[in-house]
């Protein structure tokens, strides 16, 4: 079932989501549908606070990067296979000079701006099964699951902007979130909730 992705300007969205247990209810049934979500939004990402739950699972699916050819063999070939949903994460290091890279996000349609983030990361986490796992990443792969280990973090990618650049987009911040944009997948707006 596909889910209504949580827009900007949603508490949901700032808040430090909550670690989950095995025994969550319906954990299987919602990692399928934040599967299908992110699909049919066309996402490499999402997480559990885009969907309007505070709790710390995300998943990503990098195969849509595989494509670039400005990347290395080796990269695109890891981009190609990275299908994975993490839970209770907790990031151990990032190391390494800031990279820039175009980032947008499912719940900030049609803004897109330049992030600066560490590339290689270490990062510890439950799959979907309970298993333990720490993995190291680096490149693109390291940025996508930084970028979706933020929202359980409560910390949107325009945070991470200057304060010039949070000017120029803060009137179509404030359209997202009244539910002035045209997106082709299912959204829920936190200012038409309260009527406006």
């Amino acid at each position: 079932m596909i889910l209504p992705i949580t827009a900007y300007g949603d508490p949901v969205l700032r808040k430090k989501a909550k670690d989950i247990s095995a025994d969550y209810p319906k954990l299987k049934e919602l990692i399928e549908n934040m599967w299908e979500t992110m699909y049919g939004a066309y996402g490499v990402g999402l997480a559990a606070p885009q969907v309007g739950l505070p709790i710390r699972i995300f998943m990503i699916d990098t195969s849509p990067f595989a494509e670039d050819e400005d990347l290395s063999e080796e990269e695109r070939k890891e981009l190609a296979s990275l299908k994975k949903v993490f839970i209770n994460a907790k990031i151990l290091e990032e190391k390494g000079d800031e990279w820039a890279f175009n980032e947008g996000c499912l719940s900030i349609p049609d803004v897109r701006e330049d992030v600066f983030r560490k590339p290689e990361i270490t990062i510890e986490y439950f799959d979907e099964d309970f298993n333990k796992h720490t993995q190291s990443y680096k490149g693109l792969a390291a940025r996508v699951i930084q970028h979706e280990y933020d929202h359980i973090e409560g910390i949107l990618f325009t945070d991470k902007l200057s304060s010039l650049k949070k000017r120029l987009i803060k009137g179509k911040l404030t359209n997202i979130s009244k539910g002035k944009i045209q997106v082709d997948y299912r959204m829920k707006f936190p200012e038409l909730k309260k009527g406006r």
